[in-house]
């Protein structure tokens, strides 16, 4: 995993260089934060160890974190396109239709709305690590925060394009891990936090 977050984090540097002033992202520009996505189990644990090494060094800010969490929970829950014990996304077409209008304006449990910051930063899932800089989607367009590049012109944004080879790295990542824990799927990141490793 650690090997993983370091190609993730070089390629975003890289990335990050070459936008200079484009890339206007900075602490407490939370838009990113609002909406839910999907993660792997890979980031999902992860973030569970994050939240036991914050319990252990500020139990005070962990237990906030688990409040939200379970404010979050209690919105999600009725339409969760998935299922709700296992925090798992159902993945056939009407689940998946139904995901893209899902909570759309939910905020990050994890986001901390006092410093406008994320509580577990340094554990934070792969899109959160490398959202902003233009990146491939699916259908092969380069997409980019909304709020950065607005007077750089085509050619500048492609200059600035994440290295595509990190969604392949992450791809095999996650695999090998959901074998290697005989797991599947993918969940939120406040279904992952429910369950964690500290009850």
């Amino acid at each position: 995993m650690t090997v993983l977050i370091q190609i993730v984090d070089s390629a975003l540097a890289s990335a990050v260089e070459r936008s200079g002033p484009h890339l206007v992202c900075r602490p407490g520009c939370t838009q990113c934060c609002h909406g839910v996505f999907a993660i792997s189990q890979q980031d999902a644990d992860r973030l569970r160890t994050g939240l036991e090494l914050l319990t252990a060094s500020d139990p005070g800010r962990a237990n906030r974190l688990r409040d939200r969490v379970a404010a979050s929970l209690a919105r999600l829950a009725p339409s969760f396109p998935g299922n709700s014990s296992t925090g798992i996304l159902t993945t056939d077409d009407e689940a998946t239709a139904a995901f893209e209008d899902f909570a759309n304006d939910e905020p990050c449990p994890v986001l901390d709305p006092e410093s406008g910051t994320c509580d577990l930063y340094q554990y934070r899932p792969i899109l959160c690590r490398t959202f902003g800089p233009p990146a491939r989607t699916e259908e092969g367009h380069l997409a980019h925060c909304e709020l950065c590049y607005s007077d750089a012109s085509t050619d500048e944004i492609a200059a600035c394009e994440l290295d595509p080879a990190v969604a392949e790295h992450v791809a095999e990542s996650a695999a090998a891990f959901d074998a290697a824990h005989n797991l599947n799927g993918e969940t939120l990141i406040a279904y992952s936090l429910r369950s964690n490793r500290l009850a």
